[in-house]
């Protein structure tokens, strides 16, 4: 990641503007071209420097499932697993834990019923049980990672 990257990612942390043109008005404010932050964005995704880049919606609120999930994955099969797991459209996010329990990920489904069918896919695909730890409270926290 070079100084303008670093920006970047700091600068979209903060919130995307809902406008025509979003990407141009970013673009301004950090003294670069829409194609260029584009063009940076699409690489950092390629490269794995970013694992996501696009809106939070509350799924539940939509009508979605949402879920966060863990697993008990041997640590000579944790890279595979990952992979496998990561390769579902579903998964928000993935974490590797020092637990028992060493894979922590969100499931965002567009129905209730399309999360159980997630998780029933990544354990058929991993061969590793997925342990569902549905939300009971939301809590917000302003989580910000300065780059």
């Amino acid at each position: 990641m070079d100084a303008l990257d670093r920006r970047i990612v700091n600068e979209l942390q903060g919130g995307f503007p809902v406008c025509e043109y979003p990407f141009r008005e970013v673009a301004q404010r950090l003294g670069s071209t829409e194609s260029e932050l584009i063009t940076r964005l699409g690489c950092m995704l390629e490269d794995g420097l970013l694992t996501r880049f696009g809106p939070m919606f509350h799924a539940e609120h939509l009508g979605g499932g949402l879920s966060l999930c863990a697993m008990r994955v041997p640590p000579e099969r944790f890279e595979a697993v990952a992979a496998q797991v990561n390769a579902f459209p579903e998964v928000a996010h993935n974490y590797q834990r020092d637990h028992a329990m060493n894979m922590w990920f969100v499931l965002a489904t567009e129905t209730p019923q399309a999360l159980e069918s997630a998780i029933e896919r990544i354990e058929t695909e991993t061969g590793l049980q997925v342990f569902n730890l549905p939300k009971q409270e939301e809590f917000y926290v302003g989580l910000h990672f300065h780059v």
